[in-house]
């Protein structure tokens, strides 16, 4: 994203990536308005659409009988409010339309960095090969255990969320009892909660399930587990949560990651975005769109800037994206901690809190990018 927004200004940009091929991680993305209309900017909407799966409506459930907290409709009616599409995507082909974009001759695979020097006149690369590649800034978009972001300074390690969470792909076909199976649907209950959606035109459900344990031991922060733990988790729950959960063939569980809001982004020619600045949980489902944000917001501050003295464009990037960053990361914690509730007296407000998503949501969906930065 940040590439094509680069070179649409006439910048040149490449892109080192540590993978030996570009291949997906996870299984599905969800794009909301403040997204997608960057990505429809840079001429990608048509395909983009041929890709995405609108949902139906945005519904919250109840995690025993499946009865209605509330449901708003989606669809056009999400686009008209908020001037762009919501999608749910399959990660490949996502990644795939955005490596045509940028062109294989500006990606280069098999380099992972391992270190970034720096002095007045450059910044220096060194990856993992053994090659070192100089540039005039670089930009970290290297994921919540940033390299990057250790070598501008600041750096700490990300913030365990006491949650994990258990991904998975279902088709369709195979959850008989799921109601209104193409909206964007939360189940919340006692510790836990079920985040689904449609992709690949409403013959897959791409799941999300959040449980809070005590702690995280293992050494990395995804570890292969028996199927039969997330089914145990949700034992008792609605026979469309169950099935759901028990669909996958293999398990695994990912300990869910965020960091405080750093208290540096960038310094000399250096510079992290997304993950690396500002990771977050996902329960505002805003982490890939908050860094679709960063690039475009990024993009349009380098565009003009003097290769002699990036330091001012990289600061007024960072004044521009801190706050409502870190706002976003709040709601994302405090979104949990309402999904998670468990003692019944404290219900009725919390669904009284769920009755107007749309009013809710407004300040991260609506907003726009080109709105919030200066003109040049």
């Amino acid at each position: 994203m940040l590439a094509l927004g680069l070179r649409e200004r006439g910048v040149a940009v490449e892109v080192h990536e540590q993978a030996g091929e570009l291949r997906e991680i996870g299984a599905a993305v969800a794009l909301s308005a403040n997204a997608v209309r960057e990505l429809e900017r840079l001429g990608l909407g048509s395909r983009l659409a041929a890709l995405g799966t609108q949902p139906s409506a945005l519904s919250i459930r109840r995690w025993d009988d499946g009865s209605s907290i509330v449901r708003a409709e989606m669809g056009e009616r999400y686009h008209a409010t908020f001037g762009a599409p919501y999608y749910g995507v399959h990660r490949a082909p996502l990644l795939e339309l955005l490596a045509d974009a940028v062109g294989s001759e500006h990606i280069v695979l098999g380099h992972r960095c391992v270190g970034v020097e720096q002095d007045a006149d450059r910044a220096e690369l060194r990856f993992e090969n053994g090659d070192r590649v100089a540039a005039d800034v670089v930009v970290g978009a290297d994921g919540v255990h940033s390299v990057v972001r250790g070598a501008i300074g600041g750096d700490r390690p990300p913030v365990f969320s006491g949650t994990v969470g258990y991904r998975g792909l279902v088709p369709r076909g195979n959850l008989p009892s799921l109601p209104d199976a193409m909206a964007l649907q939360f189940w919340p209950g006692p510790r836990r909660h079920l985040l689904h959606y449609s992709i690949d035109g409403g013959e897959i459900v791409n799941f999300l399930a959040v449980v809070r344990v005590d702690a995280w031991t293992a050494e990395g922060w995804m570890e292969p587990c028996p199927v039969q733990d997330v089914i145990d988790a949700f034992a008792g729950w609605h026979p469309a949560v169950t099935e759901m959960v028990g669909a996958t063939e293999e398990g695994a569980r990912w300990a869910l990651h965020d960091h405080d809001p750093l208290e540096r982004w960038h310094a000399g020619r250096t510079v992290v975005i997304g993950d690396a600045a500002h990771a977050m949980v996902p329960h505002q489902g805003q982490g890939a769109n908050q860094t679709i944000e960063d690039a475009a917001t990024l993009a349009h501050c380098l565009a003009g800037a003097s290769a002699a003295d990036p330091g001012p464009a990289l600061e007024g990037f960072v004044a521009l994206r801190r706050e409502r960053t870190a706002r976003v990361q709040a709601a994302s914690r405090r979104t949990a901690d309402l999904l998670h509730i468990a003692d019944p007296a404290e219900l009725p407000e919390r669904d009284a809190r769920f009755a107007d998503p749309y009013r809710d949501l407004a300040w991260i969906h609506a907003h726009d990018v080109r709105a919030a930065v200066p003109a040049h």
